[in-house]
């Protein structure tokens, strides 16, 4: 009897290391910051930084579905993910298309992007989706780091999109991509 205790819970354990048992599970702590790395030449420093609050351009990825994230997790394309270069893994951010107005908030897990002039941020194909850019490939966007309540974060581990966010005003879309042509991007 104790045998087939043992034997079960040993069945039970390897069959659990075969289901992505070596991914991180999705959770919010403990929080990544990491060393400066480099990569193509550049060096990245990542940082808290509640203050954060970017306009540049948005990129999406999502055929690396399956792959671990840089704070370990899996990558799964259709949650509403991204990767920043300096961060905090996790972090959550609200990103809004100068295009539309359209705001959704993001939960940041990934490292990048790390190509394209003026790109702050790679959005996950179901990301890209829910801001409505995918079809673009890019889009102008504004990012900024925001400490969402825990409803929306709750949704955002479990792959969900979190509450609406307000849309921004037609003026301050305006100022903003006025901000964006005289930064030259």
């Amino acid at each position: 009897m104790i045998i087939n205790r043992f034997g079960i819970v040993a069945g039970a354990l390897a069959l659990s290391a075969c289901g992505g048992g070596h991914y991180r599970p999705v959770r919010d702590m403990p929080v990544k910051i990491g060393p400066p790395y480099s990569v193509r030449g550049i060096t990245y420093v990542p940082a808290a930084d509640p203050s954060y609050d970017m306009l540049g351009y948005a990129s999406w990825y999502g055929s690396e579905s399956g792959n671990r994230t840089a704070n370990g997790e899996q990558f799964r394309a259709k949650w509403i993910t991204a990767a920043h270069t300096s961060l905090p893994l996790p972090s959550y951010v609200e990103v809004t298309a100068l295009d539309s107005g359209r705001t959704i908030l993001v939960r940041v897990n990934d490292r990048g992007p790390f190509a394209g002039r003026g790109r702050i941020i790679d959005l996950s194909r179901g990301a890209a989706e829910e801001l409505g850019v995918r079809a673009q490939g890019h889009a102008a966007v504004r990012v900024r780091f925001v400490d969402p309540p825990e409803k929306d974060r709750a949704r955002l581990r479990k792959g969900k999109p979190a509450g609406a966010r307000p849309q921004v005003s037609a003026g301050e879309l305006a100022a903003l991509r006025a901000q964006l042509r005289a930064a030259g991007l």
